[in-house]
């Protein structure tokens, strides 16, 4: 019997018992305790799940291969030979590096984590020396490094260490890339990783002095307390560029050529970088061997106990 003919006969039911029953109240009575399961031929509609949350994944950070021996070969810092003469000389110029990182020298000094590397002019050897340095202080137990390839101008980085162009600093900076964890590269050598030049730019300067660069650093230098970011930077008597981002630094290294950078050289790129608190000079390419194996020259640190061909 249909659902209609129910209705009609429980209709008539009540009729005869003297109800007064509206026909829309007896059908909706019987819709009620009709059975829930559907009758044969129709087809159920198939329950609709919960939409399911949509997970959003972390950006994973990319991994690169550095070739050791390659490094080795073109006489450079490497994990591996922690003892060679290359090595124990970038020991001396990262100590004091990383005391002030770390507020034990003879002041606080804000930023004392972010260190610049440069020179006054180019082929003085700011690139070779960044990656010694990143490399060296990767090896500390205590610190892990970033190595900002900063020379946006003329990035080198990735060359010297075999690998091809990536997207980097610029690309952050100038929006096309959102986060910069996008960009890190994590490297088969434990503890250091690199953050590409990027892109060239037209307006590399001011995105250097941008508020955009402002948060970057702060972002950088705060988020791990154990992290120092060695930045390769343009020399500073031939863009602007380095003399901005000097101006976001706790220490800035400055490369001198041995028997080729003059003294007024020096005193005018020094003189583009008095405000920064501390400044350190490496004399580089020395052909001979100074009072304890090792080169000072003005009040920072040298070395130089072989021959050096390498040039920026």
């Amino acid at each position: 019997m249909s659902l209609i003919e129910k209705a009609v006969q429980r209709l008539d039911q009540l009729k005869q018992a003297g109800g007064d029953v509206a026909p829309s109240m007896v059908v909706a009575e019987e819709a009620q305790i009709a059975p829930a399961t559907p009758s044969a031929g129709i087809t159920a509609p198939a329950a609709i799940a919960p939409e399911a949350a949509v997970e959003t994944a972390a950006p994973a950070s990319r991994s690169i291969h550095i070739d050791l021996g390659r490094l080795a070969q073109m006489g450079m810092v490497t994990p591996d030979q922690p003892r060679s003469p290359l090595a124990e000389e970038y020991r001396v110029i990262k100590r004091p590096l990383l005391r002030n990182a770390q507020g034990l020298g003879a002041g606080v000094i804000a930023n004392g984590n972010l260190i610049m590397v440069t020179s006054a002019l180019p082929g003085e050897g700011k690139s070779f020396s960044a990656i010694n340095l990143a490399i060296s202080m990767a090896m500390e137990l205590d610190h892990t490094v970033l190595l900002v390839d900063a020379d946006v101008s003329r990035p080198s980085v990735l060359n010297r260490l075999g690998l091809p162009p990536q997207r980097g600093l610029m690309d952050v900076l100038s929006g096309d890339i959102a986060d910069l964890g996008d960009v890190l590269l994590r490297t088969n050598i434990e503890k250091l990783s690199l953050l590409p030049a990027g892109m060239p730019h037209q307006r590399a300067t001011e995105l250097l002095a941008s508020d955009a660069m402002n948060r970057m650093l702060e972002q950088m230098a705060t988020r791990y307390a154990d992290r120092v970011i060695v930045f390769d930077s343009p020399p500073l008597l031939v863009t602007t560029e380095a003399r901005v981002l000097a101006t976001h630094m706790g220490q800035v290294v400055i490369v001198v050529e041995a028997a080729k950078t003059t003294h007024a050289t020096i005193k005018q790129a020094l003189s583009t970088i008095e405000n920064c608190p501390v400044k350190l000079m490496v004399l580089n390419k020395a052909r001979e061997r100074g009072a304890g194996g090792y080169y000072g020259y003005g009040y920072g640190y040298g070395y130089g106990s072989d021959a050096r061909s390498e040039a920026a």
